[in-house]
């Protein structure tokens, strides 16, 4: 049984997406569309940067959506990919949003706007209030959280995203987590490293920003998805549109439980796994979660040609 997965933001970098982009007309009309409805020039932006700007996080989720549908995109064109083949979608953080589209739970120039706005609303209450996220290595889940519990003292300070086993992040103001970083060792995490955020993602930090996305979602038509996409929420499978609205607030400012998901999606007799969007971060998590899954992704236009040879969901 197979499940596709994609990536979300922190995947971005400059070039990405471009070899698909040339090689592909399916892909290249993916940019253009998605360019109309920005207003920008989001190819250009992808392939060339700069940097600095691709980074920013109302630009970067909509430039890693667009990447990752276009080389579904492409692939579909070359043969090496069938939705039919999968049985589950799943996406990290921003990711959800493209597994949903995969899913048919809303259109491609819905999903752009949306992640846009999702984007811009993270921006701006990160822009609020000094904060970010550090990457806890060699931390589980009950050291994370009695770490945020020390340190907080009455800052924000929470878990916000569980990985996989020995890499869990937190979010936090920006006093709370240089209390982290400065005793790290003494409270027993092998090292704690700052994640390339605008902000403390997935916290209660980031509540500001929700009515932007609040309100493109309602002005979006959601559609059941035709395959079960799992909720980085639950670690459960989505339900109908109005569910799938709420669930998408709440992801917000909650926790992305993405381990809990992928076994739930190994127990579920998911043995095969596709990432397809910039870099391999869900494939490397992949083999830490469990290193009997099979994972597999497309980095750059010349693996079109062994995914069409193979078969890029089987």
């Amino acid at each position: 049984m197979r499940a596709i997965v994609f990536p979300g933001q922190g995947a971005q970098h400059v070039g990405m997406g471009k070899s698909f982009h040339d090689a592909s007309k399916a892909a290249r009309e993916l940019f253009e569309r998605a360019a109309a409805v920005l207003g920008a020039p989001i190819a250009k932006l992808c392939f060339e940067g700069p940097e600095a700007e691709l980074e920013k996080t109302d630009v970067c989720q909509p430039a890693i959506f667009t990447c990752s549908a276009a080389i579904v995109a492409a692939l579909e064109e070359r043969g090496a990919l069938k939705r039919s083949d999968f049985a589950y979608a799943a996406g990290l953080s921003l990711g959800e949003y493209t597994a949903l589209w995969f899913a048919g739970a809303l259109s491609f120039e819905d999903a752009v706007r949306v992640v846009r706005e999702r984007g811009r609303g993270m921006q701006a209450a990160s822009e609020a209030r000094p904060s970010g996220m550090l990457a806890l290595l060699g931390a589980n889940e009950e050291l994370a959280r009695a770490v945020c519990a020390k340190r907080a003292e009455g800052d924000v300070l929470t878990p916000a995203n569980f990985l996989c086993p020995g890499n869990i992040a937190i979010s936090g103001s920006k006093a709370a987590l240089e209390r982290v970083t400065a005793n790290a060792r003494a409270d027993g995490v092998r090292k704690a490293i700052p994640l390339k955020v605008a902000g403390a993602f997935h916290s209660a930090l980031m509540e500001p920003g929700l009515p932007l996305l609040d309100a493109a979602l309602r002005a979006t038509k959601l559609a059941a998805p035709t395959l079960p996409v799992i909720s980085n929420v639950t670690a459960a499978a989505h339900g109908g549109p109005t569910e799938i609205a709420a669930t998408l607030l709440r992801q917000v400012t909650s926790p992305v439980l993405w381990e809990k998901s992928m076994r739930e999606l190994i127990a579920r007799g998911v043995t095969d796994f596709f990432e397809p969007g910039p870099g391999a971060v869900l494939t490397g998590l992949l083999g830490k979660i469990d290193s009997n899954a099979r994972c597999r992704n497309v980095q750059k236009v010349e693996d079109l040609e062994r995914a069409a040879a193979e078969g890029a969901g089987g």
